[in-house]
């Protein structure tokens, strides 16, 4: 017998219903997998054989493939409905003409679609003809009219009620040889389900306003509710409805079937667009876990929004391609993010760490993806040294030297930096443990065959270099040895172990890595017994940032996520000088005797200065980032724990400021804020001189331009400027106008001779810095409050400033704005907690001299009230009023 012929025989034997991998028939076989892998090939080829794609590819002989129907296709990506599927498949196939099914569930968890696919399930297993209707009919749109809503459904004759002029067929006839879907069958009237009593038993009715014609029809049907059908419903009604089938809300089912969900939409809409759409890894995981109480069909709505905007953004050329990233979701779905972090694991599975997009295209079955471009130690540096080499016109000879020398350098320092640094418990916390279940496989085949024990540094090393190895294959990067013919004939034995190291990687993780990787993984074998030289020193991440535990904070999440307690976490307080802060970064290098190299990851001021000189003290390395965030920290960490040099690590954190661009993943502040400030300039002379304005203003003005627009209109043409100022305060609010004449308006104004006058712009920087304080006091409410989250009810309590601003026609200064909010976000807190205040000295007389004031304050406490689910006393009441009764505001004109 053929080799492919046995193989071919193999596969039906192993065959289980789900594929079979060329690794496997190798194995059971005990032949080479690339020669099973070419025959299986050749059998696709020759249509005996189908292939299902993957990582590993799947074969299924072609003779027992059997077809799968609509509901089987169905249950695959949403595991949750297996029962239901069940029910379906039982109801339609049940003799002699199926079963009568009730579909429970909460609205948008997709009752209508499933009923769809019931219908095309029966169709495909011909319990009923390819042409069988499948009618829709929402039984509340009738529910006010029941001789209309009877009428339609059983049709009616002339006469029968006021407007029918003529006989009419219902739903039921229309509906012959098929399905009839009531949905929101709950709101059918008592009458009407008594009608259906006998229409369900014996399939025959009558026409409303009929008496001697009785008529039949064969249909099926399928009801819908969102309602509990014992108290909406006759019991005579459900009797007759022997199939009860529940649709799980998408709160209860798995990521993977939400994912398969947000999938499927986004290639509708790219169906629907004739274009591929891009979608950014933080939105796919917003889109995963955002709140969705509507359901399946909020998701899908949600998704068509989006995707609306993207394509508006493509046609109107903001955009080069069809794009949503995490900036172009509404704030709702983007909390998305802050949700569900015990599924990071199943986030990494379904769409991996390296990917920035996924590429949806309705002509692709399988998601694309679209990844970062991260460097990979040793195969870039012999990239890039052979061409600097070639480059210079370096003979082969000595190119060859320089090659060997370089790549000895790398691994007797990459042994030693890779492996003194990682706890080997916590190495699963880097590498695939299935990547560290192989290395372990490795190491105990090396030392039987060597007959001598390895060091850790090459367990480390090798794992390590084993997983940059795998992802540069999986991105089909070249790996490329310049020395191998030098290794295979110099070390031929731990050569010839290598390359059996490549047929168990083959064989356990089914990736195919080619010849030149048995040289790299060769070294590790042969400098486990070399003297190692001194190398570069490890690297302290140190963080310090402003706040009472903000480094902290970080540090303990980088840490936590990395099962490591690594980097260090210096904090800060607002009210403590830098002169302090420094002198006790000094101490602790003291007490720690630290003699590494320093990577600092900092806020912002004065602290990146202090690199250089702790440098210069004590005679350390060091390099400073500022900026930091919990992601700088955690790529920091998780470099320097590898071993990557200072340069190495400073690099690589660096690189993470690219997710956190405007057109990237990350978010940035204003979009938590979820506001914008603006200075509006206006000119009678064209938007040419607004705009001068605005140039003038960026170079005297202190802002930070991802909070504060500065927009320039023209006083002339596109309606009021009124209505112009109206639709810029929908999105932003306006911190003062420049203008060259007075408007009528509670806004702040400035000539524009003003814009040459310092002691106005010092004012407008006042403005600026007060309300840039409180669009962001959210964050240091945050840290204060207890009970309660600081940003949230900010939102809240500027709401409530505005309302009882508009109601009382004035306009508070920032300042006291500020103050106010302190006071109420505190008040929240507190009464959350069950603490209250000291009693207002004369209430009474106070309320009865400021009725307005009381009516409006008390007035607009109401929501927050119901919202905390808290009490605000009188004498609180008046503790607020106190801060709008100062008459420190302008009164409008």
């Amino acid at each position: 017998m053929k080799r492919i012929d046995e193989v071919y025989k193999k596969l039906i034997e192993l065959y289980n219903g789900e594929g079979i991998s060329a690794g496997e028939i190798a194995t059971s076989l005990g032949l080479d997998r690339a020669n099973v892998s070419a025959d299986l090939n050749k059998l696709s080829e020759a249509g005996k054989v189908s292939k299902i794609k993957g990582k590993p590819v799947l074969f299924v002989p072609q003779e027992i493939k059997l077809e799968e129907n609509i509901l089987e296709k169905f249950v695959k990506k949403n595991a949750s409905l297996f029962s239901a599927v069940e029910q379906a498949k039982a109801a339609i196939l049940y003799p002699p003409k199926g079963m009568n099914m009730l579909i429970l569930g909460d609205t948008g968890v997709g009752k209508s679609m499933f009923a769809t696919l019931v219908h095309r399930y029966a169709i495909e297993m011909e319990v009923m003809p390819e042409e069988a209707p499948f009618i829709t009919f929402n039984c509340a749109d009738y529910a006010n009219n029941p001789q209309l809503l009877l009428g339609q459904l059983f049709g009616s004759v002339r006469g029968a009620y006021t407007g029918a002029d003529a006989d009419k067929p219902g739903l039921i006839e229309k509906a012959n040889g098929g399905i009839l879907f009531l949905d929101e069958v709950h709101r059918l009237p008592p009458e009407g389900q008594e009608i259906f009593f006998t229409f369900m038993d014996k399939g025959t009715f009558r026409r409303l306003g009929e008496t001697d014609n009785e008529r039949s029809s064969k249909v099926l049907i399928v009801s819908a509710t969102t309602e509990n059908p014992d108290s909406t419903l006759l019991k005579t009604f459900t009797r007759r409805i022997p199939m009860i089938i529940r649709i799980p809300s998408l709160n209860e089912r798995t990521l993977e079937e939400r994912f398969n969900l947000v999938s499927d939409f986004m290639r509708e809409e790219s169906a629907r667009l004739r274009k591929s759409i891009k979608v950014s890894v933080n939105t796919m995981r917003s889109l995963l876990s955002y709140s969705c109480p509507n359901n399946v069909g909020q998701l899908r709505t949600d998704i068509q929004l989006l995707c609306a905007k993207a394509y508006a953004d493509f046609i109107a050329h903001r955009k080069e391609e069809i794009v949503i990233s995490s900036l172009d979701i509404p704030p709702y779905i983007r909390e998305g993010l802050y949700m569900g972090t015990e599924h990071r694991q199943i986030w990494n599975k379904l769409i991996g760490i390296n990917n920035r997009y996924c590429i949806f295209d309705t002509s692709e079955e399988n998601m694309l993806f679209e990844e970062y471009n991260n460097n990979e130690s040793i195969y870039e540096m012999i990239d890039i040294r052979f061409h600097e080499l070639k480059t210079k016109g370096v003979s082969d000879e000595e190119l060859d030297k320089e090659m060997e020398k370089d790549i000895e350098d790398y691994f007797d320092n990459y042994i030693h930096d890779v492996s003194s640094k990682v706890d080997m418990s916590k190495l699963e916390n880097i590498i695939e443990p299935k990547v560290i279940r192989v290395v372990e496989e490795l190491i105990s085949l090396s030392e039987e065959r060597l007959g001598r024990k390895l060091s850790k540094k090459v367990y480390y090393g090798m794992a390590v270099h084993i997983s940059n190895s795998i992802e540069r294959v999986r991105k089909n990067r070249k790996i490329v040895n310049p020395q191998l013919n030098s290794i295979r004939t110099q070390y031929k034995e731990e050569f010839n172990l290598a390359l059996d190291f490549l047929k168990i990687i083959d064989r356990t993780l089914d990736i195919s890595m080619p010849i030149d990787e048995a040289g790299f993984l060769s070294l590790f074998l042969i400098y486990d017994y070399r003297v190692v030289e001194e190398h570069n020193k490890d690297v302290k991440v140190i963080v310090i940032a402003h706040g009472p535990a903000t480094a902290s904070s970080m540090v303990e999440t980088a840490n936590k996520l990395l099962g490591v307690n690594y980097a260090i976490g210096i904090n800060a307080p607002i009210e403590e000088k830098p002169k302090t802060i420094l002198s006790n970064i000094k101490n602790y290098i003291k007490e720690a005797k630290l003699d590494l190299d320093v990577l600092f990851l900092v806020d912002m001021g004065s602290f990146t200065t202090f690199g250089a000189e702790l440098q210069k003290e004590f005679g350390i390395r060091t390099k400073t980032i500022p900026l930091v965030s919990t992601l700088h920290v955690l790529e920091a960490t998780r470099k320097a724990m590898m071993g990557y040099t200072l340069e190495e690590v400073y690099k690589d954190t660096l690189s993470v400021n690219v997710l956190m661009e405007a057109n990237e993943e990350e978010l940035i502040e204003e979009d938590e804020i979820g506001e914008k400030l603006a200075i509006i300039t206006i000119c009678t002379t064209g938007e040419g001189s607004a705009i001068t304005v605005k140039n003038m203003l960026h170079r005297e003005l202190d802002f930070d331009s991802n909070l504060l627009a500065v927009i320039p209109i023209n006083l002339v043409g596109k309606g009021s400027v009124y209505k112009r100022i109206k639709e810029i305060e929908k999105d932003h609010t306006v911190v003062c106008l420049v203008s060259s004449f007075s408007l009528d308006t509670k806004i702040p104004q400035f000539g524009l001779e003003d814009m040459f006058n310092p002691d106005a712009i010092k004012l407008m920087q006042r403005y600026i810095d007060l309300q840039t304080a409180y669009l962001k006091m959210g964050d240091t409410l945050e840290m204060q409050l207890k009970n309660i989250s600081g940003k949230a009810a900010l939102i809240d309590i500027r709401r409530f400033n505005s309302m009882v601003e508009e109601a009382l026609n004035i306009k508070l200064d920032t300042n006291f704005l500020i103050g106010i909010s302190f006071h109420m976000a505190s008040m929240i807190d507190r009464l959350k907690e069950g603490k209250y205040i000291d009693e207002f000295e004369n209430k009474e007389k106070y309320i009865r001299e400021s009725p307005e004031l009381y009516n409006v304050v008390k007035g607009t406490t109401d929501f927050l009230n119901k919202k905390y689910q808290i009490e605000i006393t009188e004498d609180e009441i008046c503790y607020i009023m106190r801060f709008f009764d100062y008459r420190n505001y302008i009164k409008k004109a």
